[in-house]
């Protein structure tokens, strides 16, 4: 008997151990509250044997709770880092857009020979570049500009300016309620050529 009661005292101790780092539920000294984890059949008096499975006790019935706790968190966790990360694309595929647009729409620009036929066609060079990376031209807007008053003159130099509004992916009323996720903007520079 006098070697028993150290080991039991090791043993409770050792539950108690191992109760509080399992995050388990326990009796009021951290020990189960029939007092039977752990202890040999033979040693135990007057205790009954614990049962696993449906209608078991409290240790029982939280099987598997553990995977469904973090099948939870994990889908929490993951959503908002799988929309930042689309929405990190979003915005670098319309930065590409602004900067192929602009460039674009600078070159088409000087190319022509009349000014109302030029800002149209530099137009639809900003559309229709803005179109293969997925954007609308509702959320664009073209400004021209010339360092002179005859853009077309030899030697004239235009910029032309794209902004784009990139929305909000997935938000179907995002366009009406006016969010977006970022506001990008680009600028390319042309000279007119000298010999026309």
């Amino acid at each position: 008997m006098q070697h028993t009661e150290p080991r039991l005292n090791l043993l409770k101790a050792f539950r108690q151990r191992m109760h509080q780092a399992l995050c388990l539920s326990a009796g009021p000294a951290g020990v189960p509250a029939d007092g039977s984890f752990g202890v040999p059949a033979g040693d135990r008096v007057g205790v009954p044997a614990r049962r696993f499975g449906p209608g078991a006790g409290a240790l029982g019935g939280e099987q598997g709770s553990a995977v469904v706790e973090f099948t939870f968190l994990a889908v929490l966790l993951m959503v908002p880092v799988v929309y930042f990360v689309v929405t990190v694309g979003q915005i670098q595929g319309g930065s590409f857009a602004v900067v192929g647009a602009a460039d674009q729409a600078a070159k088409v620009f000087v190319a022509r020979d009349e000014l109302a036929d030029a800002g149209a066609a530099a137009e639809r060079a900003v559309f229709l570049a803005l179109g293969d990376y997925g954007h609308t031209p509702d959320n664009a807007r073209v400004e021209v500009s010339c360092d002179r008053a005859d853009c077309l003159s030899a030697g004239a130099k235009v910029t032309v300016t794209v902004t784009l509004d990139v929305p909000l992916p997935l938000m179907p009323f995002g366009d009406t309620v006016g969010m977006s996720a970022a506001r990008l903007s680009a600028s390319a520079t042309q000279a007119v050529g000298r010999f026309l």
